[in-house]
């Protein structure tokens, strides 16, 4: 219970932070493993949340490899209801820059590109590219 109560109230913040600041819109696509290497940390699998909450940055937010290990909370905003789940809001880490990833994303030149358990926390499996909001955190 008192798990559920912490989560809730995580939301609730997050969604007041997402509701007082500035956010950006972009878009997201997802990718599948391999997820090792990565340009930011190389082998390390302790790069990855324990969540497995993470991301590849697009060329828009890359930042000449800055965006490494930043923080964005983002949310799904897409205008077709059966492409996001509603009320979901995540935070994601950058591991990866999207240009050079190992595998083939579902829609190269997005925003952001999640990892396929990180896309489907806010969208839907049928989709392959999805409108967000983000602030980085």
């Amino acid at each position: 219970m008192q798990k559920k109560a912490l989560k809730l109230l995580h939301h609730i913040l997050i969604l007041l932070l997402l509701h007082r600041a500035t956010a950006d819109v972009g878009t997201a696509a997802f990718y599948g493993p391999p997820y090792l290497p990565t340009v930011c940390y190389g082998d390390d699998p302790s790069q990855f949340p324990a969540d497995n909450i993470f991301a590849a940055a697009g060329e828009g937010i890359w930042d000449n490899g800055a965006c490494c290990g930043r923080q964005y909370m983002l949310r799904c905003l897409s205008s077709s209801p059966e492409s996001c789940i509603a009320g979901q809001t995540i935070q994601v880490k950058v591991v990866n820059r999207a240009s050079m990833l190992d595998s083939n994303p579902s829609l190269n030149g997005t925003t952001i590109t999640l990892s396929n358990t990180t896309f489907l926390q806010i969208a839907n499996q049928s989709s392959d590219v999805i409108n967000i909001e983000f602030i980085q955190i």
